[in-house]
């Protein structure tokens, strides 16, 4: 079953609370992977990280992005 990751700093990275939820097809109601589920310190890096990312972003002329 495919497996979905936390995306952090351009990079995939498998969670590590060992917790998952499944992703459901909406057409068939089939279950079509796993979600990793975060823990809180994962949440707050997260965070963290695109608020930095935001601030060079945000700089970035609009045609570049």
């Amino acid at each position: 079953m495919r497996a979905i990751h936390h995306w952090l700093d351009g990079k995939e990275t498998a969670g590590t609370s060992g917790r998952t939820a499944d992703v459901f097809n909406p057409a068939t109601g089939e279950v079509q992977a796993k979600v990793d589920l975060a823990t809180k310190p994962e949440m707050d890096a997260a965070i963290e990280r695109a608020a930095e990312a935001q601030v060079k972003w945000g700089a970035t002329n609009p045609q570049r992005r």
